[in-house]
């Protein structure tokens, strides 16, 4: 099993290189199997086709970023905005891990027919659920006195206008990172805060 596990991973990160070379659309299931070294029946063994392939990619990251924010928000040492601020960077360094795969994606989006928009609709859920994440931390932050009190929707579109950018950055512009937005990140969050730091 844990063999198995491995070896998934290995054609994860081959494919990856396949999408990205060759853009989804180019990409085909046998590309991908040539890269990894194998024929397409041993593929089939580990996957039905390049779009599982593809999509078992896209869930790695989401997944992993929000076992990042979990454990920061549950960090009850840290002031509310040093929380929000370390939920964006580390949002972020996420980001700039996986910017090859988030440019296959926008790829993927950008010439996916409207009669397909499921995967469109599996990044807007996760989307909501990230701002709803931060619109929360925000009220935690007012409630505790660390965040002045302010337009919730106002500072929720500010926090994830910066995860837009960043998005913008490394996937459309192709930039490997993305530090002066990283730099920013504090004095913007910090204009939320009461002064009691």
């Amino acid at each position: 099993m844990v063999e198995h596990e491995k070896r998934r991973r290995g054609i994860l990160e081959k494919a990856l290189d396949v999408f990205t070379e060759e853009g989804f659309e180019r990409a085909t299931f046998q590309k991908i199997a040539s890269r990894c070294g194998f024929t397409r029946t041993t593929l089939y063994s580990y996957f039905r086709n390049k779009q599982e392939i593809f999509f078992y990619s896209i869930k790695q990251m989401p997944g992993k970023v929000e076992e990042d924010i979990l454990a920061i928000r549950r960090d009850q040492g840290l002031r509310a905005a040093d929380r929000i601020i370390k939920v964006i960077l580390t949002i972020i360094e996420r980001l700039e891990e996986y910017r090859r795969l988030l440019s296959v994606v926008l790829d993927y989006l950008l010439y996916l027919p409207q009669s397909e928009a499921a995967p469109d609709v599996r990044i807007r859920r996760r989307t909501v659920r990230l701002r709803h994440f931060l619109a929360t931390m925000v009220i935690e932050g007012i409630r505790a006195g660390e965040i002045i009190p302010l337009d919730i929707r106002a500072a929720d579109e500010l926090l994830y206008g910066l995860i837009e950018a960043a998005i913008y950055r490394l996937a459309v512009l192709r930039r490997e990172a993305v530090p002066e937005l990283k730099q920013t990140i504090p004095l913007v969050v910090r204009q939320l805060c009461t002064g009691k730091s």
